[in-house]
C-alpha cells in the first residue's frame, strides 16, 4: 500500500503564496469596511458583486447598456467599476447643473496609471487636480495657445491641409466615373495630425511633403502606442490588486512609451531653441508655432515654464 505523495513547495513559493493571500484578505476587508461605512448619500444603484462591482454589467454596445440602466434606475445612478465609484448622468438638466453651479466639484479627473506615467505624475492639464497649477495651465492653453485669435493665425495651415487631403482623395479615385470605395478613417486621422503638428512644430508627418521620413516614422509609432495605452483601458486602474503583477505588462509599456515621447518632444524643443538663437528674432508673432510661443514664455518665467511643462502643453495641443 502506497500513500499518495503530497505536493511540496519551496520556502520562496510558500512565502509568495502567503503574502498574496494576506494582500487579498486585506484588500477585501478594506473594501468591505469602506462600503459599510458609506457616509455619503449615493444615487440609486443596481445590484453589484464583490470586488468587481458592476463590471459584469458592462458590455458592447456600451452606450446602450448605460441607457438601459438609466431607464431602470433613473437619470442619475451610481456604479462601482471595480474599486472606482462612478456616477452616470443622462439628464441634460443635471449635466448642465454639474458643469455650471457645481463645476469645481467635478473639476478633478480620475487618477489613472496613464496620468502617472504619461502625464508627468498627474501634472498635465488634462489630468491635474483642480488648483493653482491647473488654473495656470488652463489659462495658457485657452488664452495663449488655443484662443480664437491664435487659431485664426493658423487658418492658412488648416486650409492648405484640407485642400491637400481633397486633392489626394481625388487622385485615388482615378478617372473612373463610377463610385469608388475609400477608407476614410486613416485619411481623417492624417489630416488632423498634420494640421495639429504644423501648428505645434511646423512639420508634416503623414502623406506627401514629409521633410524627415525617419522622424515621421518615429512619430507615427509613438502616437500609435500612446493612443493605445492612454484612456481607461488598463484593468489595473479598476482592480488595484492586478498592479502587483503588472497585468499584461502595461506599466512597463507606459514607462517606455513616455520616455520615447519625451525624447522626441525634447528634440523638437531643442531644435526650435537653436533656431531662435540663430535667426528667429525677426519672425512675426502671428506666425509662431506653439513651441516657439512656449519658449517665449520660458524666457520671461524660466522658474515655471520648464521643458517638462512645455512638453505637457504640447501634449495638450494634440
Amino acid at each position: 500500500m502506497h500513500l499518495q505523495q503530497l505536493p511540496t513547495y519551496s520556502s520562496m513559493e510558500a512565502n509568495t503564496i502567503t503574502w498574496l493571500s494576506l494582500s487579498l484578505l486585506f484588500t477585501l476587508s478594506l473594501i468591505y469596511k469602506l462600503r459599510k461605512q458609506s457616509p455619503r448619500r449615493c444615487p440609486p444603484s443596481p445590484p453589484s458583486l464583490p470586488l468587481i462591482g458592476h463590471l459584469h454589467l458592462l458590455k458592447q454596445p456600451f452606450h446602450r447598456v448605460l441607457q438601459d440602466l438609466s431607464d431602470k434606475h433613473g437619470p442619475i445612478l451610481s456604479l462601482s467599476i471595480g474599486s472606482r465609484p462612478m456616477v452616470v448622468i443622462s439628464s441634460p438638466t443635471a449635466v448642465r447643473e454639474c458643469f455650471t453651479k457645481n463645476d469645481i466639484a467635478f473639476a478633478n479627473r480620475p487618477r489613472l496609471l496613464s496620468g502617472k506615467y504619461m502625464n508627468y505624475n498627474y501634472t498635465g492639464v488634462a489630468v491635474a487636480s483642480y488648483g493653482h497649477h491647473w488654473r495656470n495651465m488652463r489659462r495658457v492653453a485657452t488664452k495663449e495657445l488655443l484662443s480664437n485669435q491664435r487659431l485664426d493665425t493658423y487658418l492658412n495651415i488648416r486650409v492648405q491641409e484640407l485642400k491637400l487631403c481633397v486633392k489626394n482623395l481625388y487622385g485615388e479615385t482615378g478617372e473612373s466615373s463610377d463610385f469608388v470605395r475609400l477608407e476614410m478613417q486613416s485619411k481623417l486621422n492624417e489630416l488632423s495630425f498634420n494640421t495639429v503638428m504644423r501648428m505645434v512644430s511646423g512639420k508634416r508627418y503623414f502623406g506627401v511633403d514629409v521633410e524627415d521620413v525617419e522622424e515621421a516614422r518615429e512619430f507615427k509609432e509613438i502616437m500609435k502606442e500612446l493612443l493605445h495605452l492612454s484612456g481607461a483601458s488598463n484593468p489595473a486602474d479598476f482592480l488595484p490588486i492586478l498592479r502587483l503583477f503588472d497585468y499584461q505588462g502595461l506599466e512597463k509599456r507606459m514607462v517606455k512609451a513616455s520616455g520615447r515621447a519625451d525624447l522626441f518632444l525634447q528634440k523638437l524643443i531643442d531644435c526650435e531653441r537653436e533656431r531662435r538663437a540663430s535667426r528667429w528674432p525677426d519672425e512675426k508673432h502671428g506666425n509662431k508655432t506653439m513651441i516657439q510661443s512656449l519658449l517665449s514664455f520660458q524666457e520671461s518665467q524660466p522658474q515655471y515654464y520648464s521643458d517638462d511643462i512645455i512638453n505637457d502643453d504640447v501634449d495638450c495641443g494634440y
